[in-house]
């Protein structure tokens, strides 16, 4: 496999910059095998399901993680939680700016006060062990932190709400699920309404899920590790159901770990690609993905080349693609 197999051109002007209102008004490009490509709108995703259905929600919270503080030098830094290592919530995976030039042991401030002190690079040589100083670390990040957008996204957000699904609880990620911000709640009833079973997993989102393959073989590419947590029940009520429809590659990658790693909760480095034998996703609500992704090797994994086709008619009908675009509705290849 090449690098090429999985790259697009995507026209600039189509990476959505700020999300459409309300939430379900996002425009929804269907492809099953019981119809021609369709073109709707996610309001319409409840005249898509049915009785026997069960719709699968990543119900992960993104943390406010990024932190914009200053170095005793005058010098600004910044610091991007990205995974918690400690119960206390004091001991985190981070990225930092400017990477070369904070050592480690130095301390970074937020007008005048201590807040982070710098660790030990990682092992991967692109993150830093960071301690939160503060005693009362949640706090501070719902004080001073802010969303962790992605950075083709320019400008912020007014209301951090909307970097949130409507079904978010805990908090602990670094990016949003996007998938799931379509959602409202008058939708999710309609859904309920049709006699679909709509159930909650878990998985952290790190931003290594959106990084880019450089590997000239994609298969060669190292798959970032994230914590999951599947229950028994949401695993029953999967199994018996006619059609399981995840809510984005997230919920999609932490129901297959729980087969394929024949655990509940853990760590996945499950790498999804083509030939993967799929083990209970049978449909999926997915956003557009950057060109170069792990996430397009999974598309591709579970519709086969036919994404190409897709994607070339979502920017020729002018579709707005990642984290704040539209949408696509996909049942899995043989199904």
């Amino acid at each position: 496999m090449q690098l090429s197999d999985i790259d697009y051109e995507l026209p600039e002007e189509l990476i959505a910059q700020k999300p459409v209102e309300p939430r379900d008004s996002a425009r929804l490009l269907v492809s099953t095998s019981q119809a021609e490509v369709q073109h709707l709108h996610v309001s319409d995703f409840d005249s898509l399901v049915g009785p026997g259905d069960v719709l699968v929600v990543n119900d992960t919270r993104v943390l406010p993680a990024r932190i914009h503080l200053q170095r005793r030098t005058g010098g600004a830094a910044e610091v991007l939680l990205l995974e918690q290592k400690s119960e206390d919530h004091r001991h985190w995976e981070a990225m930092v700016k400017p990477a070369r030039k904070l050592k480690e042991g130095e301390i970074l401030e937020y007008f005048g006060k201590r807040v982070v002190r710098i660790g030990a690079r990682t092992e991967s040589g692109d993150t830093f062990n960071v301690e939160i100083l503060d005693d009362d670390p949640m706090g501070l990040l719902q004080r001073i932190g802010t969303m962790p957008l992605p950075p083709y996204i320019r400008g912020s957000l007014t209301d951090k709400e909307r970097y949130q699904t409507i079904y978010a609880r805990r908090a602990a990620s670094a990016a949003a699920p996007t998938a799931g911000l379509h959602f409202t709640p008058e939708l999710l009833a309609r859904i309920e309404a049709k006699g679909v079973k709509v159930v909650h997993v878990e998985l952290i989102v790190g931003l290594d899920t959106f990084k880019p393959i450089s590997a000239e073989n994609p298969l060669d590419h190292v798959i970032h590790t994230e914590y999951y947590n599947v229950s028994q029940e949401v695993l029953d009520t999967c199994g018996t159901a006619d059609r399981v429809i995840a809510v984005g590659t997230t919920a999609t990658r932490a129901l297959e770990s729980a087969l394929t790693r024949g655990e509940l909760s853990g760590r996945t480095n499950l790498f999804i690609t083509p030939g993967y034998e799929w083990k209970i996703v049978d449909a999926m609500l997915t956003n557009f993905h950057l060109p170069r992704t792990s996430l397009l090797l999974m598309v591709e994994s579970f519709i086969g080349a036919k994404w190409r086709e897709l994607y070339a008619s979502a920017i020729e009908e002018k579709y707005r693609f990642l984290s704040f675009g539209d949408a696509m509705f996909i049942e899995r290849e043989g199904k």
